[in-house]
């Protein structure tokens, strides 16, 4: 209840700024429209933007789950494969090197202005967050649990499912909420490049006729489709995280 009204002031604080920054420079509609002028164009555009919004939102949701098992499943074999640490590890930081917004228009060639192009690239910009921080938290596991499952024959498998994968949830959970901000990011990217649906496209499609107002109403839903995607993410996170340590 606390960190909701917190949020709620600070929202209302940075509606007003931006109320005042537009009342005090003036500035025309089409350049910065004050917040009333957006909330006018959210409730008059909502059936619009609703259809854009499920449309993003479904991209968001297959990339995060996607990109979120890949990465999980990477991590768990490099743990277990030194072999696969010593090959994979370095392909997987030279990979970061690349541009991953680059690829967005190669995406768009190969698989078109569908749903999947998108996907991808949601999964592309998470997939080493959560591979990395998942990755951590499995070398992490203390040391003495390891020795001791390993003097009482533990198999390789048993310790991995029982012991290093609860220890490693942390980091886990960190990246899943870091992969809960950067998802919508890859999506929208990928709709800028080459969509014909989705919150991205309306904006731009809003920008090429002088609605800005319309512009930033899609942008605010895309905050609040992130905020509340972490928020759930967080929560489903903490929840596990419970039931882990009852069980054990």
């Amino acid at each position: 209840m606390i960190r909701l009204m917190r949020f709620a002031a600070v929202s209302a604080s940075l509606i007003l700024l931006w109320h005042l920054l537009v009342v005090m420079t003036g500035l025309p509609p089409f350049i910065l429209p004050g917040p009333m002028r957006v909330a006018a164009a959210l409730t008059g555009n909502i059936e619009l933007i609703g259809h854009h919004a499920l449309v993003t939102i479904a991209e968001v949701l297959l990339g995060l789950g996607l990109g979120s098992l890949l990465g999980a499943m990477t991590a768990i074999g490099l743990a277990i494969s030194p072999m696969a640490r010593t090959l994979l590890r370095p392909m997987m930081v030279i990979s970061q090197a690349l541009p991953v917004f680059a690829l967005a228009p190669l995406l768009t060639l190969w698989l078109g202005y569908g749903l999947w192009p998108k996907v991808i690239m949601a999964l592309l910009i998470i997939y080493f967050p959560v591979t990395s921080a998942f990755f951590d938290g499995l070398m992490a596991t203390p040391r003495g649990m390891l020795d001791l499952a390993r003097v009482m024959n533990g198999q390789p498998w048993r310790i991995m499912a029982h012991i290093r994968i609860p220890a490693g949830l942390p980091g886990l959970a960190s990246g899943l909420k870091l992969a809960a901000v950067y998802a919508p990011i890859g999506a929208i990217i990928g709709e800028w490049v080459g969509a014909s649906q989705g919150l991205g496209y309306l904006m731009l499609l809003a920008n090429g006729r002088a609605k800005t107002d319309l512009m930033f109403a899609a942008l605010i839903v895309i905050v609040i489709i992130t905020l509340s995607l972490h928020a759930s993410v967080d929560r489903l996170c903490r929840v596990l995280a419970r039931r882990m340590q009852f069980d054990a």
